[in-house]
C-alpha cells in the first residue's frame, strides 16, 4: 500500500514549515501567491489528499449529507435518492446512503455512524420498527438539519416532505366505486406508520361519502410483498361475502393479489378490480397494467434537498417546513371495467 502523503512531506520537499504548507493549501493571504502556487503544484505532484474528517472537525462543515432509507432496492427510494443527489451534488455535497432494513437498532446505528462522520445534515424516512424517537434527539441536539421524507415523525422544529396519502387513497377508492364496485376490500400495511394509516383513512372516507359501509373483515393487513398479496386474497376469498375489488396500499401487494386471482380463474377487471399505490414502473408495463397512485419520488427527493439547503444556508434562523405534495391516480386496465374503458383512456399513463 503506498504511503499516504501529508503536509509534512510537502514541507520537506519544499524546505518550508508544515504550518506554511497548511496556510498555502487554505489560501491564507499571509502566504505569498508565489508560495501558494508552488505548494499547490507540489501537493498535486505528490498526489496529496486532504484528510476530510480533519477538515470537517476544523471547519465544522464536511459537505457530506446522510440519507437514511428502509431499503434502497425499490424504485421509490432509489428515485428519492436520485432527486436528493440531483439537487445537492451541484452545490458541492456528497451523499452517504444508509439502510435500516426496517430495524430500529439499525436506524440508531446509522445515525451514530453519520454523526461520527461529521455530516452536515440527515434526510431520512424512518423505519417501520421505530417505536420512539429518542435517538433522533442526537441529531437535534447537534443543531443539524433533519428532514423527513415519505415517513415522518411529528417533532417540533423538524421539517418534512410527504405526499397527501389520504387524498391518494380517497381518489383510488372513489374510482373503484365509480366503476360500480360494491364490495371494496383494503389491503393495508403496518398502520402504526402514518402513511399507511392515512391511506386506510382515505379508503374509509371514500366509502362513507358514497353511502357504503366499512366492513372490518374486508381490511387485511400484510407485508408489502407479493406473498402478502397472495395470502390476503386467499383470506378474502374464504369470506361469506367475497369482495369485487381491492385497493392495496402497495403495488407489490396488488401484484401478488392479481397473480392469485388469476390462479383462481377470476377475471380482472370483469369480475374483480384491483388498484395499487406507488406507481412502480412495472405497473404500466404488464400485460394487465395496474391502476396506481403516483407518489412522485424524484420530486420528493429534490424538495427534501431544497429544504435542507435552505436550512443549512440560514443557520441563524430556525426554519420548519412541512411540504405536502399532491399525488396523482393513473387509471389503467386493472380497475377499468370493459363498459367504462373508453371514458377512462385519457387518464392512462
Amino acid at each position: 500500500m503506498p504511503k499516504k502523503i501529508t503536509i509534512y512531506d510537502i514541507a520537506k520537499e519544499l524546505k518550508i514549515t508544515a504550518a506554511s504548507v497548511s496556510r498555502a493549501l487554505n489560501n491564507n493571504p499571509k502566504i505569498s501567491a508565489k508560495t501558494r502556487k508552488l505548494v499547490q503544484e507540489t501537493a498535486s505532484k505528490l498526489n496529496y489528499k486532504p484528510n476530510r474528517l480533519a477538515l470537517a472537525l476544523k471547519s465544522g462543515k464536511s459537505n457530506n449529507v446522510g440519507v437514511i432509507v428502509p431499503k434502497i432496492n425499490s424504485n421509490f427510494f432509489s428515485s428519492v435518492i436520485r432527486g436528493i443527489e440531483d439537487e445537492l451534488f451541484p452545490q458541492g455535497y456528497h451523499v452517504i446512503i444508509c439502510q435500516t432494513y426496517e430495524l430500529g437498532t439499525r436506524e440508531i446505528e446509522n445515525i451514530n455512524a453519520l454523526l461520527n462522520a461529521q455530516v452536515d445534515g440527515i434526510l431520512m424516512s424512518y423505519s417501520g420498527a421505530t417505536s420512539n424517537h429518542d435517538h433522533l434527539n442526537f441529531i437535534i441536539e447537534k443543531n443539524l438539519p433533519l428532514i423527513f421524507f415519505d415517513r415522518k415523525a411529528d417533532i417540533e422544529g423538524v421539517s418534512s416532505v410527504t405526499i397527501n396519502d389520504f387524498v391518494g387513497a380517497y381518489e383510488a377508492t372513489k374510482q373503484l366505486i365509480q366503476q360500480g364496485c360494491k364490495h371494496i376490500a383494503h389491503l393495508t400495511i403496518d398502520r402504526s406508520l402514518e402513511i399507511y394509516k392515512d391511506r386506510f383513512e382515505g379508503y374509509q372516507k371514500a366509502l362513507l361519502d358514497h353511502g357504503m359501509q366499512v366492513q372490518e373483515d374486508f381490511i387485511i393487513e400484510s407485508e408489502s410483498t407479493l406473498e402478502g398479496g397472495k395470502t390476503s386474497i386467499q383470506k378474502l376469498l374464504e369470506l361469506k361475502q367475497i369482495p369485487d375489488a381491492i385497493f392495496s396500499a402497495s403495488d407489490f401487494v396488488a401484484l401478488g393479489a392479481i397473480r392469485e386471482l388469476k390462479a383462481k380463474g377470476i377475471k380482472i377487471p370483469d369480475e374483480f378490480c384491483v388498484t395499487g399505490f406507488s406507481n412502480e414502473p412495472f405497473t404500466n408495463f404488464m400485460e394487465l397494467p395496474i391502476t396506481s397512485v403516483d407518489q412522485f419520488p424524484l420530486e420528493m427527493g429534490k424538495m427534501a434537498a431544497k429544504v435542507f439547503l435552505e436550512q443549512v444556508n440560514n443557520k441563524e434562523t430556525k426554519i420548519e417546513k412541512n411540504v405536502v405534495l399532491n399525488p396523482k391516480l393513473y387509471v389503467r386496465k386493472s380497475s377499468t371495467k370493459p363498459s367504462n374503458s373508453k371514458s377512462k383512456k385519457t387518464n392512462n399513463k
